[in-house]
C-alpha cells in the first residue's frame, strides 16, 4: 500500500480496529543516533563502518546488523561488548539526536484513547522504551512489543502478531505502519495491512 492519497489513507485508518506503528524509521527519525552508536560499537573491531553501509541495513535488528557487519567487514566481533557499548552511546545521546516524524506522530496522538495502539519493533526494549519516552510518546500506546519479548525479528510477523494478540485484535484488522522492507514484510506475512510511510502519498 503505497503512494496512499490522503482520502485513501484515511479510509484505511478508519476501517482498522487497531493500529500498530514500528518505531524507528516510522515515529522517530533516528537514524543518526544510530549510524553514531553502531559506529561507536564497532571502533573495537579495528574497522569503521560506513554511514552508507549502515543506512541500507538499518532495518535489522542488533544480531542480524552484527552479522552481517561481521560478513562485510570479515572480523569477528565481541558481540556483548558492542551492544553494551552502542546502546550506551545511544542513550547518552538521545534527548539530541532523535526526533518525531510528524505526520505519523499526529496520526497516533489523533487515535490515542480511539483505536488501541501498539508499537512493534525489532529493536531492544531498553531502547524502544527510552526513545519514546524521551519524545513523550511512549503513553499514547496500549502496548510495545520489541525483539527482546518474541526472539525473532522482522521479516519474521511475529512481533507485529503478538502486538495485535496483546491487543485483542484480529491481525487483518490491524492497520500497520513501517518504514523498512523487513518491516513491510513482515506484516504482510502477517496477514496484516500495511502502509509504508516512506512513501505516504
Amino acid at each position: 500500500m503505497n503512494g496512499l492519497s490522503d482520502a485513501a489513507l484515511e479510509a484505511l485508518l478508519q476501517a482498522a480496529d487497531g493500529l500498530i506503528f514500528d518505531c524507528d524509521g516510522t515515529l522517530i527519525d533516528s537514524l543518526p543516533a544510530y549510524a553514531a552508536a553502531w559506529r561507536e560499537g564497532f571502533a573495537g573491531s579495528g574497522k569503521i563502518m560506513d554511514g552508507a553501509w549502515h543506512a541500507a541495513h538499518c532495518g535489522l535488528c542488533e544480531t542480524q546488523l552484527m552479522a552481517q557487519f561481521e560478513h562485510t567487514y570479515q572480523v569477528t566481533l565481541d558481540r556483548p561488548r558492542v551492544v553494551a557499548t552502542m546502546r550506551q552511546h545511544y542513550l547518552a545521546n538521545l534527548s539530541r539526536q532523535v526526533r518525531e516524524i510528524t505526520w505519523v506522530t499526529a496520526i497516533a496522538r489523533r487515535f490515542t484513547g480511539v483505536k488501541p495502539m501498539a508499537v512493534a519493533s525489532s529493536g531492544s526494549r531498553q531502547i524502544v522504551l527510552s526513545s519514546l519516552a524521551a519524545l513523550g510518546l511512549a503513553e499514547l500506546f496500549d502496548t510495545i512489543v520489541t525483539f527482546d519479548d518474541v526472539g525473532k525479528a522482522k521479516p519474521d510477523p511475529a512481533i507485529h502478531l503478538q502486538a495485535a494478540r496483546q491487543l485483542g485484535l484480529t491481525p487483518a484488522r490491524c492497520l500497520v505502519f513501517e518504514d523498512s522492507e523487513q518491516g513491510l514484510q513482515a506484516a504482510r506475512r502477517g496477514g496484516l495491512p500495511v502502509v509504508d510511510v516512506t512513501r505516504p502519498g
